[in-house]
């Protein structure tokens, strides 16, 4: 049965919210048909971890009664000898997905140990952030745009662009390239369609092979979950066509990387906070705004930690051009209007768009840290500064950590991002100290590049 039809049946089953609210997992699970459910959390990496749940024991997972093992999940700052992690449903976050394997479902999940939500769980951070928010009667709406490489291995073990045809130095929105992958696209589209997403675009982005589709602003934490759910989705179906997908920040050397962009704005009371046609600075943005976007500039450099944290993302960040001739990747801490140079970039008064995000960027990390520096600047109402015009450079910008390492230091020496996370526990030094290691495992490991540089050099 063909993806369109799969996700046509899972339209005409939906029922009403109402209907939904008081249901129990066991209940949705057999309204739609479904046979298993993928409970699904993520590590400090936004790797995703997941245990087959037959519907049978769909109460037994509804109860906080599935166990993990957290030292083998992964980065989630448990050891061997501490109790299991118990995946805790999220009720609203339950989504039949039929189009990945009939009769499967997915359900994000909080990690709790000993009773309580664990406080190294990312989905548990960033609900616990938007608590904070929702305390000062403040709500975040996010959007996420996610870039990504379809690839093939050759003969030899090298990585090329799964469309063997798709080559050129500005292979941005080719038409020719969209339609070639026109299967693998449709099928993401109409899956993130059933599940209501609201996709609206698809299309080819500056690289040789390399892909975004984009849906609609929601919630924080409902976007953090779609992008989760969305990288799973991508992977598992391009598998299905013999390819890889991939969201590593630079797969190759002389080609633009993966970023991920995050779109934010703040409500109350379901009124936007952000637009304001009196805005003197011509963006048309309020004083919140403006405090909100100055936090996040005063605290770039320790959210590189969060927003790009793999030594290969500074591969990407370091570049000085590709073989289109632009990066997209931010150097400096600088805001302005609909220009794609900045770290912010303003493309009208109802929201800004963060830029220094990348594809190994974990989601509801990169977004908790980011709200809690725009929060910051909010409680100190600080000014960013005129935006810069565009193309426009100011010398006093903050630059960017030009490696992992200088970003663990950054974070190291920014006690709000070091200690906002959790300030009962070590949330953010265990994640520098995790980085740092990353980081010396790989300066730790001889390279071809080190052969042709050194071996005969002397």
């Amino acid at each position: 049965m063909s993806i369109a039809t799969l996700t046509d049946e899972l339209l005409q089953r939906q029922v009403p919210a109402g209907h939904l609210a008081s249901a129990s997992l066991r209940e949705r699970a057999e309204r739609d048909g479904v046979r298993f459910i993928l409970a699904v959390f993520v590590d400090l990496n936004g790797k995703p971890c997941a245990k087959l749940v037959p519907v049978a024991a769909a109460d037994q997972l509804e109860n906080g009664e599935l166990g993990f093992a957290g030292f083998a999940a992964g980065l989630i700052g448990q050891q061997p000898h501490d109790s299991d992690l118990l995946a805790v449903p999220d009720l609203s976050s339950y989504a039949a997905i039929p189009f990945v394997q009939e009769g499967l479902a997915i359900v994000h999940c909080d990690p709790y140990v000993d009773g309580r939500p664990w406080p190294y769980a990312p989905r548990v951070i960033l609900k616990r952030l938007l608590d904070t928010y929702a305390r000062r009667g403040l709500s975040a709406k996010v959007g996420a745009e996610v870039e990504y490489f379809l690839l093939t291995k050759g003969e030899d073990g090298s990585l090329m662009a799964a469309d063997s045809r798709d080559v050129g130095l500005q292979t941005c929105y080719d038409a020719r390239g969209v339609t070639r992958m026109y299967d693998h696209l449709a099928d993401i589209s109409e899956a993130m369609n059933a599940l209501g997403w609201g996709n609206y675009a698809n299309d080819h982005e500056d690289a040789p092979g390399q892909f975004e589709q984009n849906f609609h602003y929601d919630d924080a934490l409902v976007t953090a979950d779609r992008v989760t759910t969305l990288r799973y989705l991508i992977n598992v179906l391009a598998e299905r066509r013999g390819m890889t997908a991939t969201f590593m920040p630079k797969p190759f050397s002389d080609r633009a990387g993966n970023g991920l962009h995050l779109h934010l704005s703040l409500w109350r009371d379901d009124a936007p906070l952000f637009p304001d046609a009196d805005d003197t600075r011509d963006l048309g943005l309020s004083p919140l705004a403006y405090a909100f976007i100055g936090g996040i500039l005063d605290h770039a450099a320790g959210l590189q930690l969060f927003l790009a944290p793999s030594v290969n993302s500074y591969k990407r960040r370091g570049a000085t051009t590709s073989a289109s001739g632009a990066t997209w990747s931010p150097k400096k801490a600088s805001y302005g209007g609909n220009d794609r140079s900045h770290f912010i970039r303003v493309p009208d008064g109802n929201r800004i768009e963060v830029r220094a995000g990348d594809g190994a960027a974990n989601p509801y990390l990169a977004i908790a840290t980011t709200l809690l520096a725009g929060l910051a600047g909010i409680d100190a109402e600080v000014d960013p500064g005129d935006p810069c015009g565009p193309g426009e450079s100011r010398p006093d910008a903050v630059a960017l950590p030009p490696t992992l390492l200088h970003a663990v230091e950054a974070l190291r020496g920014d006690d709000l991002l070091l200690r906002g996370l959790d300030r009962d526990h070590p949330v953010g030094p265990y994640f520098a100290d995790a980085k740092e290691s990353e980081f010396l495992a790989w300066h730790g490991t001889v390279t071809s590049w080190e052969h042709e540089q050194y071996l005969t050099a002397y």
